[in-house]
């Protein structure tokens, strides 16, 4: 379990496809102690909860190596990762961590597109679009995780939905590289999940 607070970026510097569209070897430099990254650990990157695998040091960085899977390569927005992208990256949570965001599985429910940018004084609104099986569970005011990031919902229209993005989460994650078009990792909130599961079975 996660809780959408970003604690470092990483960045992609391998990328092997031991498998074509089935499985990628993946490599991510970042900022955390290397001796502190156990094989077998969760690390989410970009949202997707992911399996350490191996680690390393190298030009004063510690790495650590993923796989994803065909699953995640179809359904999330690793399939256009690349050598050079940075990750929202958040290791998982522990008991007695403070929960500053909100209960996050980081499994990518799927991808929403960025349909609008704008800027305002220090900060960005952004709009999305959800796909339509998903866009039931967004609602004004209830959290959603983008990119690994917890966020809250600003309006919600059909399919369309906003958020608004502070001076810090600007800084401190990749949300501010979203252009119109971008493809974001998209995370419903666990409580609206089971909320409407119960509905539709009293």
């Amino acid at each position: 379990m996660f809780t959408g607070i970003i604690t470092d970026q990483g960045e992609i510097v391998a990328l092997t496809p031991t498998v074509p569209g089935q499985l990628h070897r993946l490599r991510i430099a970042c900022g955390y102690d290397r001796a502190t990254i156990a094989d077998g650990a969760s690390i989410a990157a970009n949202g997707i909860c992911l399996t350490v695998v191996g680690t390393g040091e190298q030009g004063g960085r510690s790495w650590y190596e993923v796989d994803a899977g065909a699953e995640t390569l179809a359904k999330t927005s690793a399939q256009h990762w690349a050598v050079g992208t940075r990750l929202n990256l958040e290791r998982a949570l522990k008991i007695g961590d403070e929960l500053g965001g909100h209960l996050v599985t980081g499994h990518v429910d799927g991808i929403a597109k960025v349909t609008a940018r704008e800027e305002l004084e220090g900060m960005v609104r952004f709009e999305l679009d959800a796909p339509r099986d998903l866009a039931r569970f967004i609602a004004t005011k209830g959290s959603v995780t983008l990119d690994g990031v917890s966020l809250t919902v600003n309006s919600v229209e059909d399919t369309r939905f906003s958020v608004l993005i502070i001076p810090h989460t600007l800084a401190v994650t990749t949300l501010s590289g979203w252009r119109t078009g971008s493809d974001v990792n998209l995370e419903i909130d666990l409580m609206a999940r089971y909320a409407a599961r119960l509905r539709e079975t009293t």
